[in-house]
């Protein structure tokens, strides 16, 4: 049935497309009679109740995703109620968790109050915490709360409308409507907000929408108030250092003002404090790890600027005839492994997706949605992942060997390890008596980029070159800044203390940074671009110049584009820039030790500027999979297998998955 003969392929299919279908109801129709292998979206379970429904499709259940609502805190010229803490916690008794899971969610899913699913290892860290607050379905006590919080602020009700200096008081609710759940949850909440006598206004739309309204205007112009959010994993993650953070911590920039310098932003140095410890490995042991966990749950929760309300058991869908499909304990069947293992009788394998385009693709402050990264995840190869089934990290394009003196050691470091010095814009080699707590030694495993260039050591080293120069801001008016992107870059390469390429595809990483699992010390100590250093260096001067911006946030205060490397425009800026870098024989300063002759360097440029007008697109990668194509009109996006020599995974690698 299948034919075996091409050994030196590296998938079994020969493309992938992924096509928009808004409505799961169409999509499920489209799996079940085979114009699409799957659908990467959940289907309502009372659609999927009897084996007649079922008739033509493999049923997955898979965990991974949660609801949650933020919060706008901002201080305001107009008065917003959520500036005040008690009012934000009384809105955890004001929603209908079992509500929400037992009739919204047809029962797939369970009630959670913060970001840890049950489904996850960390749950078991936290449980005793999460017990305590014994949140249930109370819109009494939500009231009794709410009104003695405004009537301390001054505030009056009026024929059952609070009123605040003679005006109702308004909360603008930003609504999912691409997703009947969040949809529904949005109304719910509308209504009980109401009973308590605000004044609700509904603002509905999709991502897009969102990354205007919600995520890219400043908090205190109370463009909204709550917004329905909905979250998916990449990854299955044994011991999540990032979660925390990213949830509740303004540090990571995803809590409300994101960082932006020039807007109102929530602060709580308490939470940062705690997430930025847990996330660079400040901790001796496994036991003090978990306080810091449960501490930053508390203070999570008790702020209530995120609050969670449900995790999912999604229903994937999956037609008949295709097998090798990898369920992923974290992201489910949309895992990066499914469309590289999957096969059928035919060369193409047809992805159904809920959105095929939102925000934007570059691998800096890109990406950040789950629609992009389900794409991303077959076109690049990651130095190392974690494993679907345990969440242990492990290696896909890089072998380690680790040699620790952590917690509490140190090991010296040799004379010619350097770092990049942002401060003289060269590397420079550490101070005498450099210590470090953890040594990695990294093995390699380079193949093409998909224009057809090797990946080498340079590609490395520029990745930590920009890691550092952008994760440091020298004074006010540094160019190399973002936002979003500058406060997670510090805080890794505080730990990083100086590398040493040893020889072509090997190089020793020291850091400041331990855990009780090595592969965690691996995955933290790694290096790895994933894209060839040149299209770096071209998006990073158009940002510089000011034509774009890496992240959402800069793109809203500078009034330019979001970049994204698979639209045509921002495609051809990437391509003046190696036009002109070409032209000028440019070596950028982070490479220009090497000792690499101009013709490399001609190469790379001249490489990269022809998969361009090639293409139409600047995204270029080293995954089993390469991008062809992105059309708005149709809303299809296709890859095609890079059946490239280099390519070090052959046919069915994945298949133990």
């Amino acid at each position: 049935m299948y034919d075996e003969s091409f050994a030196e392929k590296s998938t079994y299919f020969d493309s992938v497309k992924f096509i928009q279908y808004l409505d799961e109801n169409t999509a499920l129709e489209e799996v079940r009679n085979g114009n699409l292998d799957v659908y990467y979206y959940t289907v309502s379970p009372d659609r999927l109740e009897t084996n007649q429904a079922r008739e033509g499709l493999q049923v997955f259940d898979s965990t991974g995703g949660s609801y949650s609502i933020i919060v706008n805190p901002a201080e305001s010229e107009e008065f917003n109620p959520f500036s005040n803490q008690e009012i934000r916690f009384a809105l955890n008794y004001l929603v209908d968790r079992k509500l929400i899971v037992n009739e919204l969610m047809g029962g797939y899913g369970a009630p959670i109050i913060s970001y840890y699913t049950p489904s996850e290892p960390e749950y078991l860290t936290v449980i005793g915490q999460l017990e305590l607050f014994n949140f249930k379905y109370n819109p009494g006590l939500a009231n009794e709360i709410i009104t003695k919080a405004l009537k301390e602020k001054g505030a009056n009700k009026i024929n059952d409308k609070w009123q605040m200096n003679e005006k109702p008081i308004t909360i603008t609710m930003f609504i999912r409507s691409d997703d009947p759940v969040r949809k529904s949850i949005g109304e719910i909440l509308a209504v009980e907000l109401e009973r308590v006598g605000f004044t609700v206004k509904k603002d509905f739309g999709d991502l897009n929408k969102a990354y205007v309204v919600v995520y890219g205007s400043n908090p205190s112009d109370l463009k909204w108030s709550l917004y329905t959010e909905g979250w998916g994993r990449s990854a299955f993650v044994k011991y999540d250092s990032i979660g925390l953070g990213q949830m509740y911590s303004p540090w990571f920039s995803n809590m409300p003002g994101f960082n932006d310098p020039t807007y109102w932003n929530y602060k709580n140095d308490k939470l940062d404090e705690l997430t930025q410890k847990i996330y660079t490995g400040d901790f001796e042991s496994s036991e003090k790890r978990s306080e810091l966990i449960q501490e930053a749950v508390i203070e999570g929760v008790n702020e209530s600027v995120r609050i969670f309300l449900a995790s999912k058991i999604d229903q994937y869908v999956v037609n008949n005839r295709v097998i090798g499909i990898v369920n992923d304990f974290g992201a489910g069947v949309p895992s990066r492994f499914t469309p590289i293992n999957a096969k059928s009788d035919n060369n193409e394998f047809v992805i159904g997706v809920k959105q095929i385009y939102q925000a934007a693709w570059n691998p800096v402050m890109g990406l950040s949605d789950s629609y992009s990264r389900q794409i991303w995840g077959i076109i690049s190869d990651p130095a190392t992942f974690k494993h679907p089934f345990t969440g242990e990290t492990f290696p896909i394009r890089a072998e380690w060997k680790v040699e620790t003196a952590g917690p509490n050691g140190k090991l010296d470091v040799p004379q010619n390890a350097k770092v990049w010095n942002p401060t003289l814009q060269k590397w420079s080699n550490v101070y005498p008596n450099t210590l470090a707590t953890s040594k990695v030694v990294f093995d390699f495993n380079f193949s093409n980029w998909h224009n057809g260039e090797k990946m080498d050591m340079n590609d490395i080293l520029h990745s930590l070159y920009f890691t550092t120069e952008w994760g440091t801001q020298t004074d006010e008016n540094d160019k190399t800044f973002d936002a979003e992107f500058t406060p997670r870059a510090a805080q890794s390469i505080e730990t990083i203390i100086g590398i040493n390429p040893i020889d072509k595809d090997t190089l020793e990483v020291y850091v400041d940074y331990w855990h009780f699992d090595e592969g965690e010390i691996a995955d933290w100590a790694v290096l790895w671009s994933s894209m060839p250093w040149e299209i770096t260096v071209a998006m990073e001067k158009a940002v510089i110049d000011g034509k774009v911006s890496f992240s959402r946030s800069g793109a809203t205060s500078k009034n330019v584009n979001w970049l994204s490397l698979i639209i045509p425009n921002d495609a051809n800026t990437i391509k003046d820039y190696l036009q002109e870098f070409k032209d000028s024989n440019y070596i950028p300063e982070a490479l220009n030790e090497n000792n690499q002759n101009l013709k490399y360097y001609q190469n790379r440029y001249d490489s990269s500027i022809k998969w361009i007008e090639k293409n139409n697109h600047a995204v270029i990668s080293n995954g089993p999979f390469y991008l062809k194509s992105y059309s708005p009109e149709s809303r299809t996006i296709t890859v095609n297998a890079f059946d490239d020599d280099s390519y070090p995974f052959k046919i069915g690698e994945w298949s133990k998955f």
